[in-house]
């Protein structure tokens, strides 16, 4: 008898199976259970082009669909079973166990699938269903245990009409007895040498979150079905309060044992951890993947068993990202993919798609833009696996500290032939990023710096689109809201653009302390936890008619803000308003049109903690702004040459013999490694 056909033969490969949250938080049950029936918004084609009626569509598929019904805790039987109670119907139409079938028929091998689900009790009836890309709800098959002891059901799915989107999932259905959903799991028919799964290096950079950072560790270790997939698991401490003294710790080392590493190095932000983690796994050569994730993240183990499957049986090498909740409203769901818009080289959502989406509101059978396919650019790195092969073949990430590290590692990846997948099914939650003065404070020189370079090396627009009108326009913004020290780094940001790639390495262990040193001489940038600390509010001119500054003004008023704000800054400030703010502006209403009304405001911080001066200055805001419409000038002049001096230098700047340099101040003997 002659064996099989190597190139022929085939074996079957779990892709994903039904799973229960670990800890039965309430908060995150719709994340795995829908038991609303689906309401779909309105086709917008249906709707039409007037703009009345897309506004109110917009504002109607906003709106809840949900009416309260709710699933016990008490009915998750175990990590995989629950129990549906009499009468009731339940839809696992949900983020976590609908099955993403557009992702897996484009971007894997697999072209057909098998669901297998067990049911226990009698009478209980198993529907299949699938979507279409536009949302629309499609029985395909049904199956009815007959006696107590339940059945298991099989059913084979194709994945030939998911081109455009769409997905499969399947409601159970209790009769007069209660119904125990056992298990389901979704398989395939794959090649042979695609049946041995992959494993993933998981590199976390950590500064000063030892707690957070050592329950995520727990969660890693608790998970006895992801240990297999695990190669190493890094630790990048890069702060003073370690890890290591946790009272978490231990408990999470001995879970994970030899394969936690804790690596020790100086603050070099999210790049210079996250290419620390990338170069340990490239030299060490043993796992299929390394896998970047946040340290004050928590984490749906599962996910990761996801990634690392979908990334085997992905057509070619393919970063395969996760998606990102809120860790403080945990239903809502930050994006469903991201891209950089080329004309304004800024990272959005889709404008087919909404960001801040809360699936406990309105879940994914009832939200017709979740059923489309959405293509990105990169992923975040609070979770995304990265084929090793691509590190080898692309470089390790740039030494930008922080801020579009990820999205410019997308975008090269993309351009080497490498894409990106942000993951149904896979996810953290995350502190959300709207609690952050990122746009402000010592982030603010990032910000500015890190999208110039990457809009050099990535940019197909000539003088990078509009990225230079839209960077001179906001600076202009802080400039009448009296962010002088936002301003003063933002122009430090863009000399060091200017001055090339060669210094970003050299930059990289000292630029966050010599920016915040910088801004503290600035009174806007001169902090207070209490109020008492300013003198008290007054002023000499009143609000006209007493309006409130909540109030949102309209586009035409904006406008005309817009025209005459960098006109009246130049003008003397009011005498009262040198020795007592005219107003307290909370940080919700402090917008740059309403600051641009004041000659000094008591601000307050977003994250709630402290509140700032601002006091206007003519005489700086005159000298800032000569300096902001120079060099930008100057940028748009140079922009070609600047272009092409980045673009040559990239594979230099990203090798791992750059970070070698970078790293040996903590590479040496005296590197202290704990386990």
């Amino acid at each position: 008898m002659s064996s099989p056909d190597i190139s022929t033969a085939t074996t079957t490969r779990l892709l994903q199976r039904q799973i229960m949250p670990l800890d039965r938080d309430f908060d995150v049950l719709a994340l795995y259970l829908d038991p609303e029936e689906a309401r779909l918004d309105a086709d917008k084609y249906e709707v039409g082009g007037n703009q009345a009626a897309k506004d109110l569509n917009n504002a109607a598929l906003r709106q809840s669909t949900s009416t309260g019904r709710t699933m016990h805790p008490d009915q998750i039987e175990s990590r995989t079973a629950f129990r549906v109670r009499s009468g009731e119907r339940v839809s696992f139409g949900s983020y976590f166990n609908a099955f993403p079938a557009s992702y897996w028929r484009r971007w894997t091998i697999v072209d057909e699938v098998s669901l297998t689900v067990r049911l226990v009790g009698r009478g209980a009836t198993v529907l299949v269903y699938k979507s279409t890309a536009n949302g629309r709800s499609q029985r395909i098959d049904a199956a009815t245990t007959e006696s107590a002891e339940g059945g298991s059901f099989t059913f084979d799915l194709t994945l030939k009409p998911f081109v455009d989107g769409g997905w499969y999932w399947y409601d159970v259905v209790a009769s007069d007895e209660d119904v125990v959903v056992e298990s389901a799991e979704w398989t395939a028919q794959v090649p042979a040498d695609r049946a041995a799964h992959g494993t993933a290096d998981i590199a976390i950079t950590t500064m000063n979150r030892p707690d957070f950072c050592a329950k995520l560790l727990g969660q890693l270790g608790d998970a006895e079905e992801l240990q297999p997939y695990l190669d190493t698991v890094f630790v990048m401490e890069q702060g003073t309060d370690k890890v290591v003294d946790s009272e978490h710790y231990a408990k999470a080392a001995g879970a994970l044992g030899d394969t936690l590493r804790i690596v020790e190095q100086g603050n070099l932000g999210g790049s210079g951890g996250y290419a620390r983690g990338q170069l340990e796994s490239v030299r060490k050569g043993t796992a299929t993947y390394a896998l970047m994730m946040d340290d004050d993240v928590v984490c749906e183990t599962e996910g990761i068993i996801r990634q690392v499957t979908f990334g085997d049986l992905a057509r070619r090498p393919t970063i395969v990202g996760g998606h990102m909740f809120s860790l403080f409203s945990r239903s809502s769901l930050h994006s469903f993919g991201e891209i950089i818009q080329p004309w304004r080289f800024w990272w959005q959502t889709p404008t087919d798609g909404y960001k801040d989406w809360d699936l406990a509101a309105r879940n994914i059978r009832s939200a017709r833009w979740l059923h489309k396919r959405v293509d990105v650019d990169f992923n975040g790195w609070f979770s995304c696996l990265i084929p090793r092969v691509v590190l080898e073949e692309v470089g390790l990430s740039l030494p930008l500290f922080l801020k579009w590290d990820d999205s410019e590692f997308g975008l090269r990846a993309k351009a080497a032939g490498f894409p990106t997948v942000t993951f149904p099914g896979a996810a953290v939650w995350h502190v959300p990023w709207v609690d952050k003065n990122d746009a402000l404070d010592w982030q603010a020189y990032f910000h500015v710096r890190n999208r110039f370079v990457a809009a050099l090396l990535h940019s197909t627009y000539p003088r990078g689109g509009r990225l230079i009108r839209e960077n001179l326009n906001h600076s202009i913004a802080h400039l009448v809201s009296m962010q002088y020290s936002t301003v003063a780094i933002r122009h430090l940001a863009l000399e060091d653009v200017l001055a090339g790639p060669d210094g970003l390495h050299a930059m990289l262990p000292t630029r966050l302390a010599e920016i915040n040193a910088f801004r503290k001489e600035y009174l806007d940038a001169q902090l207070h936890e209490d109020l008492d600390d300013f003198p008290p509010v007054r002023r000499d001119k009143l609000p006209r008619k007493g309006r409130d500054i909540s109030e949102v003004p309209s586009r035409l008023s904006r406008l005309i803000t817009a025209g005459l704000a960098p006109v009246r800054h130049l003008k003397p400030a009011r005498a009262l308003s040198r020795s007592h703010p005219e107003v307290e502006v909370r940080a919700m209403d402090a917008k740059w049109y309403r600051l641009a009304a004041f000659d000094s405001a008591i601000v307050s911080m977003n994250d709630g903690t402290s509140a700032a001066l601002y006091r206007r200055d003519p005489e700086q805001y005159r000298d800032q702004l000569k300096h902001t419409l120079e060099i930008h000038e100057r940028l748009r002049r140079e922009w070609p040459r600047l272009a092409r001096e980045y673009r040559e230098k990239l594979g230099e700047v990203t090798s791992p013999e750059a970070w070698d340099r970078t790293f040996a101040p903590w590479t040496g003997e005296e590197q202290t490694e704990a386990r």
